[in-house]
């Protein structure tokens, strides 16, 4: 059947047979392959697209079932060569290894960070957890998270990210008199 959809803001086309998932459809139809293949269950995550405003497994979803609908891949955040900030803030974190669960981590990051400019490390290991990597240990991709709100969100963040919030412990010497700050939930 023919379907119409919006991908990455461009109204498209194209055929979609009754068993094909949308991420099928965006691979081989439409020529996206930045939404992995891998499980092909919703388990891992790395075929994340935002559908109509939400985060999907495109796995899970038919193809058929997109017509009319808005989607959004991984492919829409580069502007030519200029990365965006999640993309620059996970490579200069070190969260990029093998690179294959890269573009759904992104996907999810940005649909997190829509959500919560400021996310705790908590919520930040909650929208992520249906993204599987085997090659970092989550700890830099944790840290490429808190990069991306700075960069994203945080107007007196410094760039060098030198107070990570994200494990690390710093002291600070309040002057005589003064009061602390409040403690960040």
């Amino acid at each position: 059947m023919r379907i119409k959809l919006t991908v990455n803001g461009d109204e498209r086309e194209t055929e979609a047979a009754d068993h094909e998932s949308l991420l099928t459809v965006l691979r081989d139809n439409l020529g996206l392959p930045g939404s992995k293949n891998a499980c092909e269950q919703g388990e891992c995550g790395s075929c994340s697209v935002i559908m109509d405003g939400d985060l999907v497994c495109a796995c899970l979803v038919l193809g058929a079932a997109a017509a009319g609908r808005s989607v959004q891949t991984v492919e829409s955040f580069t502007d030519g060569d200029r990365l965006h900030p999640i993309q620059r803030a996970f490579v200069d974190a070190g969260a990029v290894q093998c690179g294959f669960c890269t573009p759904g981590l992104i996907v999810a990051t940005y649909s997190l960070l829509k959500r919560n400019p400021e996310p705790s490390e908590q919520e930040v290991r909650e929208a992520l957890s249906g993204n599987i990597c085997r090659c970092t240990g989550y700890g830099k991709i944790l840290e490429a998270v808190d990069r991306a709100s700075s960069a994203m969100y945080r107007r007196y963040a410094k760039a060098c990210c030198s107070a990570r919030r994200f494990g690390a412990r710093t002291r600070m010497r309040a002057s005589p008199g003064s009061t602390p700050p409040p403690r960040r939930r």
